[in-house]
């Protein structure tokens, strides 16, 4: 897979790719990314790419032309999937999406900025929009990282276990279940009797049991229609 991310801040998104899994899924040539500084592509020689909207209002908008013309300046050996603009006006980022996305060859991600972006950028080039959230963030880059980050580690091979990101929270509609490790007591506090009971169908029943009343307890509209 090929990732592309368009940002006017692109020093913000070195660090969360180069380590753990999706350092090492670079690494070893499973997703290809790249990031890429619109300011490079602007018209203005003082390399500006924001400017007060029209019709007033507070803030500043990032300009159509240095995001167009760095989107079209991507080499285009490979055909682009979907051009996702993150932004908090999107549709909520949901696992069935990230499933879905992950099955792509090659997705373009925007960071948004500012105020947000000219309108003509999104109905010019962006073919989805993502929100990871009711709130608001300086810009989109650490949006574009969390999605990058959700999307990678269901490509095969990049994680050690292949089943265990199936088993992921959301994945069924469930949020997961209480984990425990070794030693098996520790401050009082002892491991559950069953877990340690090598009886593996009392144990997948006690993890559905535990992952039903934890979703009951936080997400109870994620078990609508499951009851």
């Amino acid at each position: 897979m090929r990732i592309d991310i368009l940002s006017a801040v692109p020093d913000l998104l070195t660090g969360p790719f180069e380590g753990s899994i999706v350092g090492r899924a670079r690494a070893q040539g499973l997703v290809d990314i790249r990031v890429h500084d619109i300011r490079d592509f602007s018209s203005d020689r003082h390399r500006k790419i924001d400017d007060y909207p029209f019709g007033g209002g507070s803030g500043m908008v990032l300009t159509a032309q240095p995001i167009v013309d760095c989107f079209e300046a991507l080499d285009d050996s490979e055909s682009i999937d979907e051009v996702i603009f993150l932004t908090p006006d999107g549709l909520p980022l949901k696992q069935n999406v990230v499933n879905e996305l992950s099955l792509k060859r090659r997705l373009v991600l925007l960071a948004g900025h500012y105020k947000g972006v000219d309108q003509r950028v999104r109905d010019l080039i962006v073919t989805r929009e993502i929100s990871i959230g009711d709130y608001v963030l300086s810009g989109g880059e650490l949006p574009a990282a969390v999605l990058t980050d959700a999307i990678v580690r269901l490509i095969p091979g990049v994680l050690g276990d292949a089943t265990s990101a199936l088993e992921d929270s959301f994945q069924d509609g469930l949020l997961d279940g209480p984990a425990y490790t070794r030693p098996a007591e520790f401050r009082g506090l002892a491991v559950p009797e069953v877990l340690r009971s090598g009886d593996h169908a009392r144990i997948q029943e006690w993890f559905e049991a535990e992952r039903v009343k934890k979703t009951r307890i936080r997400r109870p509209d994620l078990l609508s229609g499951q009851d």
